[in-house]
């Protein structure tokens, strides 16, 4: 007897905890962050880089743990627009959905363009002409094609390209800093990293912000409810052990590049680059390098674009969107048409940055910047319903208060971080544009709640532990 279509595609995008972990890992993308953001805090905040990273860390894991209180009692697609409505109501889940929104879009789209840099170094090194628009354009095409391709053929599939590609890149770069601190001789002790003597406490303040940024998109897992495992367990432990284990990654790697490259870690172009000179790599690395970093950024185009999926498809559902895309694909029941949307869109608006002459890492800082604030509104609103949701539903705080205090008063921080001082254009008009888009939307919830109350009701509310209505 042959077995319902839909049936055979659920079985097929079961997910097990380390898939999970993976979506997790790859959202944030650690590689990339790696790459930059070290030396980015060590610029103000010298030895105590590592601090600046152990308090971002903390932070992380305090707005975790209030995703795990949910997550624990509720496995859904919506991730933490549904979290948000069982403390804050329609208004509040509306607002998180639509900032994770932004927040996925810009990081993937952003992301697109760090994958088209890399990938350009990678064939540059074998003799390719990649460094013209035509050739970033066509980078920027093929990959945004195949991130979009991986999500609508399955979630289990684009989670394994992730976890593969991701665990390359942080090989890779794992093998490198080993390899550095081993050659780096009495080097390889940095005492004065663990020592409070003589550190700026505004630039470790500062580099918690950047810190915290490296973290975006942690809590991924969480819109997998459908797809997970015994869900309950798997999506907490990939929630939480993502985030420390990357947490622990960031500290090494911070510590690595402080003590192999010293004061030069605040002047040179490119940290891994610097090592990879310093450690006497053969030349060979190098391209196995921009492979990894290459790899890393397109892990981070793939990851958001599943989260945006899942959260659109319950829009859909609830009525917030158009009905036609709360339905999936006949054979591999994941949201085809917000995916053919969302996917296209972030190749559209790269290959335009790139027409405007834009560089492909500046539309990583540009665009990625825009979408972190979405980001921050999320987190802050789910710590926020959770606060509420522990009381209305009379379970244990444990630390609950604790941490939701700690990762409102973060987000609020890092935002007022990224507005004052002003930085340069443009990134002096992302908050202003992100507020716009926020503004945008609350016009269109205004609309549905005057001309369809049914559809505010139920926001929010409607369980999705699986993904139905194929079409």
């Amino acid at each position: 007897m042959t077995e319902p279509k839909q049936d055979a595609g659920l079985r097929r995008n079961v997910m097990s905890g380390a898939e999970l972990a993976a979506q997790a890992i790859a959202s944030i993308a650690p590689s990339a962050v790696i790459a930059f953001t070290a030396a980015a805090i060590f610029a103000g905040a010298g030895n105590g880089t590592m601090l600046s990273f152990l308090l971002a860390t903390i932070v992380i894991l305090c707005i975790g743990w209030c995703v795990v209180v949910f997550a624990r009692r509720n496995a859904s697609a919506g991730s933490l627009y549904t979290y948000v409505a069982k403390g804050l109501g329609p208004l509040g889940a509306y607002l998180a959905g639509i900032a994770l929104l932004i927040g996925c879009w810009g990081i993937a789209a952003g992301s697109l363009g760090g994958a088209v840099s890399y990938s350009a170094d990678l064939l540059a090194g074998f003799g390719l002409p990649t460094t013209s628009l035509a050739a970033h354009s066509t980078l920027a095409i093929v990959l945004g094609g195949l991130a979009t391709l991986f999500t609508i053929r399955g979630i289990r599939l684009s989670a394994r390209v992730s976890l593969v590609l991701e665990l390359l890149s942080i090989a890779i770069i794992l093998v490198l800093l080993v390899a550095a601190l081993a050659s780096s001789g009495e080097r390889a002790w940095s005492p004065a990293q663990f020592s409070l003597d003589g550190v700026p406490f505004q630039g470790v303040a500062s580099g918690m912000v950047l810190g915290i940024l490296g973290f975006v998109g942690f809590s991924s897992a969480d819109a997998l409810g459908r797809e997970a495992k015994n869900p309950y367990r798997a999506i907490p432990r990939a929630v939480m052990w993502s985030a420390a284990l990357v947490g622990l990654l960031y500290l090494f790697s911070a510590y690595t590049q402080i003590a192999v490259l010293g004061d030069d870690l605040a002047t040179v172009a490119s940290p891994l680059q610097a090592l990879t000179e310093r450690t006497g790599m053969p030349d060979w690395f190098t391209a196995v390098l921009n492979f990894g970093v290459a790899a890393s950024f397109f892990a981070v185009v793939v990851a958001p674009l599943n989260v945006i999926g899942r959260i659109v498809y319950v829009m859909g559902k609830e009525g917030v969107v158009h009905e036609a895309l709360g339905r999936t694909h006949e054979t591999h029941l994941t949201p085809h048409r917000v995916l053919l949307i969302f996917g296209p869109a972030a190749i559209v608006l790269d290959v335009i940055l790139l027409g405007l002459n834009v560089t492909p890492m500046d539309i990583v800082v540009w665009v990625d910047t825009w979408g972190t604030y979405g980001y921050m509104v999320a987190y802050a609103l789910v710590a926020a319903a959770c606060m509420r949701y522990v009381r209305q539903q009379n379970l244990p705080k444990r630390l609950v208060d604790s941490c939701a205090l700690v990762a409102i008063i973060a987000m609020s921080y890092v935002f007022f971080a990224n507005v004052w001082p002003t930085p340069d254009y443009p990134l002096n008009v992302m908050p202003y544009l992100f507020l716009a888009c926020m503004l945008i939307a609350l016009i269109w919830y205004g609309w549905l709640k005057q001309n369809h109350p049914h559809v505010i009701k139920r926001i929010g509310e409607t369980e999705t532990d699986v993904l139905s209505g194929v079409g």
